[in-house]
């Protein structure tokens, strides 16, 4: 009886068939474009201020902060392309310098707020005990106020100005990012790898930092794209009552203070411009956070 031994060559698997196609960057992109449309619309908007704002210098027309008193609330046209305010100034040229000053404070106010709740909630839920107590009444007192109200309060305390109007917005974004970080980090502090690693020796800043912060990016990321249209409505809001940026630094809501009301009738591109912009701007960043959610949410990923 003859006993056939399989040939290596013929069973061997191929390095193509052993090897799985790595998804490129591009890939994901086009992925994202195809299954995102909403949220892709909103990147580019995100983009185009971006672009807007670091290129003001290139892309305005004219200077922003020059009156021309024989060009009083012209009308869009070749020369004004989006018409021109009560003191003669450009109004493109200032939206674009706006766009610097919105996504300055938005962005500012937005990473600083949610980094430090990040870190006051995940230490909250990792100690436990009097720290998490303490925190937590703390918060509780915090998002007991509105967040526009809060940052009235912080503004009447600081001052006006770009950096106070940034603080003001950053006190009340910490307990929002605290409260749900905190809710992530105390479900990752009871799997088996940080008790292990409670066991090893290793030190809290390291438990911390390698085992429990990278588990709660992802609603961390998340959260922090919505933070990032509510600044930027705070510190129009704020800037619209006055007590935000002020005089002479391009602002939306400085242009929609100076003609929201008084010119509605008589030049309502004065006002429309700008609120245009701000909702643009926002609506842009809701929908990449709603998407980018969607894309990192395992739960949500495939549907």
């Amino acid at each position: 009886m003859t006993v056939t031994l399989p040939n290596p060559a013929a069973t061997a698997a191929s390095p193509q068939d052993t090897l799985v196609p790595k998804r490129t960057a591009w890939a994901a992109a086009l992925a994202f474009v195809r299954r995102q449309p909403l949220g892709t619309f909103g990147l580019v908007i995100v983009v185009v201020m971006f672009l807007a704002g670091g290129l003001a210098e290139w892309i305005a027309p004219f200077d922003p902060e020059e009156n021309d008193f024989a060009a009083m609330m012209e009308a869009p046209s070749l020369v004004h392309w989006l018409g021109t305010d009560q003191f003669g100034r450009d109004i493109f040229s200032r939206l674009v310098f706006g766009a610097r000053t919105a996504l300055i404070v938005g962005f500012s106010s937005a990473v600083l707020g949610g980094v430090i709740g990040l870190v006051m909630g995940v230490a909250s839920a990792y100690f436990g005990g009097w720290f998490d107590l303490i925190f937590q009444r703390v918060l509780d007192v915090l998002m007991a106020f509105p967040l526009i109200i809060l940052a009235l309060a912080v503004v009447a305390v600081f001052g006006t100005g770009v950096f106070n109007v940034i603080i003001a917005i950053t006190i009340p974004l910490v307990p929002r990012c605290g409260r749900v970080v905190r809710a992530s980090a105390l479900a990752v502090r009871e799997v088996p790898y940080v008790d292990a690693a409670r066991a090893l020796g290793f030190s809290h800043s390291r438990i911390v930092l390698r085992h429990m912060v990278p588990n709660v990016l992802a609603p961390f990321l998340i959260l922090l794209s919505a933070f990032v249209g509510q600044a930027i409505l705070a510190e129009a809001s704020l800037s619209y009552l006055g007590l935000g940026v002020q005089e002479p630094v391009p602002a939306w809501g400085l242009m929609l203070q100076g003609g929201a009301e008084e010119y509605a009738t008589t030049a309502p591109w004065i006002a429309v411009f700008p609120g245009l912009a701000i909702m643009l701007t926002v609506l842009g960043i809701s929908l990449f956070g709603d998407a980018l959610r969607d894309a990192i949410d395992p739960k949500l990923r495939d549907r």
